[in-house]
């Protein structure tokens, strides 16, 4: 589904800006695109992310405006562990006196902008501002979600009154196909050429072949189950997806039963209906 958060916090010597967005996905697809200082902290960005948002192409974007300057800072870790190795490699080769510092100072990344660091108080500003952003998102969505809950009810309570007219057309097939039936039989009785086996093999035949009463009650079944599961706080984007269907294989048996113009009118309305609640699924949780 889509949505869209954002979330500004300022700090000491500096603004962090949070955009956050999401686009329609059947999995979870988080790309985060951040400054530097926030590299440390992304296992805990997508945790935070994830938690929340089950499903949907999801973008976080982020900003620091600097309204200081910042002085460097020296990466201990680094500097230590240059020291050491110097340290080591001088003993073996017996090089005497040596200023290993001096050398140390000089080697790649010991020193580092301390605009690149944030502290821990600094991180429990911007989680809260992060997690203000995704809540606004997830609200943004939500009210997406109502509006396709109604489309839903619309499309299901249509293919519900369609159903109800097959059952108007069939009687009207029946109908016709026993009219159909007698006149043949008369006519077979006026011929001579009545064969029973063959006879009551035709029956059984066509009324296999016609009948839809279970197709009917299975597609309601099906109906109803789609508005209770509507009904359901979690997240039921697939179940939904699964009770489509089997809505979908039972419209398709009518259609092939049909064995009247009507009827298969009908069902190409059911069909487009479903269809559309189907495009409408690849939007939601």
């Amino acid at each position: 589904m889509t949505g869209f958060g954002k979330c500004t916090v300022s700090l000491t010597g500096k603004v962090v800006i949070l955009e956050i967005k999401s686009l329609n996905s059947k999995q979870l697809d988080l790309n985060i695109k951040l400054p530097s200082a926030f590299r440390e902290k992304e296992s805990d960005i997508r945790s935070i992310i994830s938690r929340k948002l089950e499903r949907g192409k999801v973008e976080l974007t982020g900003s620091i405006d600097y309204t200081d300057d910042f002085p460097p800072v020296i990466n201990k870790p680094m500097a230590i562990g240059y020291y050491n190795e110097i340290k080591e490699l001088a003993n073996s080769l017996n090089a005497g006196d040596i200023d290993i510092l001096s050398i140390v100072m000089k080697m790649p990344e010991v020193f580092k902008s301390s605009r690149e660091l944030l502290n821990e108080q600094e991180w429990v500003i911007i989680r809260e501002c992060l997690e203000k952003a995704v809540k606004e998102l997830d609200i943004f969505r939500s009210q997406e979600g109502s509006l396709l809950e109604n489309d839903f009810k619309t499309r299901v309570q249509m293919i519900e009154s369609l159903l109800q007219e097959v059952i108007q057309f069939e009687e009207t097939r029946n109908t016709r196909f026993r009219e159909k039936l007698r006149d043949s039989v008369a006519e077979f009785y006026a011929n001579n050429t009545l064969d029973s086996n063959r006879f009551e093999q035709e029956i059984i035949y066509y009324l296999e072949k016609l009948d839809i009463t279970e197709e009917k009650v299975r597609l309601q079944k099906h109906l109803d189950y789609f508005m209770d599961t509507l009904k359901e706080t979690e997240a039921n984007g697939r179940k939904l997806s699964f009770v489509t269907q089997e809505m979908g294989r039972e419209i398709n048996t009518i259609g092939s039963k049909a064995n009247d113009a009507n009827i298969q009118r009908i069902v190409v309305q059911m069909k487009d209906e479903l269809e559309k609640i189907k495009e409408q699924l690849a939007n939601i949780l």
